[in-house]
């Protein structure tokens, strides 16, 4: 069990019937009535966002996650294969348990987190960034410039995402897994 009084950002706690995680806490104290938490929490396995008061000091129980650290090795049919980096076990997965970033998976990807809680997996987290070719994507054309706007390509993994005109077929990119956003050339 914590107390209310104990919530800070990224601390779990077990709240209907979920698993949540807070992002924001805010102790207030009226002038008139008793303290109170204000909070902003997110489900850790659906991403729902919900915001609830809890009283000064209310007990609630707090949700033990583990995370271990994995390497996605391959796909087959609809199973995602992941190796846990330390005992070289191996599970697989499913596309949702991994969620939208599952179109940045490329075989042999380190870095995956997978959170996990009494034994089951809840949740996996993508590095934040990962390195990719484009395989696909319009040709320059005269006029276009290195800045403002751009052109739609498709990755190596099959995801399409908005670069700059100046990048070709064959270039790697650096791309961010949290908001599908290109970073930079490698």
């Amino acid at each position: 069990m914590i107390s209310s009084n104990d919530f800070r950002p990224g601390v779990t706690i077990l709240h209907n019937n979920g698993i949540w995680q807070i992002v924001e806490a805010m102790h207030v104290k009226p002038g008139k009535g008793s303290a109170f938490v204000r909070t902003k929490m997110k489900n850790v396995e659906s991403g729902n966002v919900l915001e609830q008061t809890f009283r000064a000091g209310e007990k609630v129980p707090s949700a033990n996650i583990e995370k271990c650290e994995m390497q996605y090795l391959y796909k087959s049919g609809e199973a995602y294969t992941l190796m846990d980096n330390g005992s070289f076990e191996q599970i697989e997965v499913s596309a949702e348990q991994i969620g939208d970033p599952v179109e940045f998976l490329k075989e042999g990807l380190e870095g995956l987190t997978v959170l996990k809680h009494d034994g089951r997996i809840i949740g996996i987290e993508l590095p934040n960034t990962v390195e990719l070719e484009v395989t696909e994507c319009a040709p320059d054309e005269r006029g276009d410039t290195s800045s403002g706007g751009g052109k739609p390509a498709t990755l190596e993994t099959g995801a399409i995402i908005t670069v700059p005109f100046h990048l070709k077929v064959g270039d790697k990119i650096k791309v961010d897994t949290r908001n599908r956003k290109y970073l930079t050339r490698v």
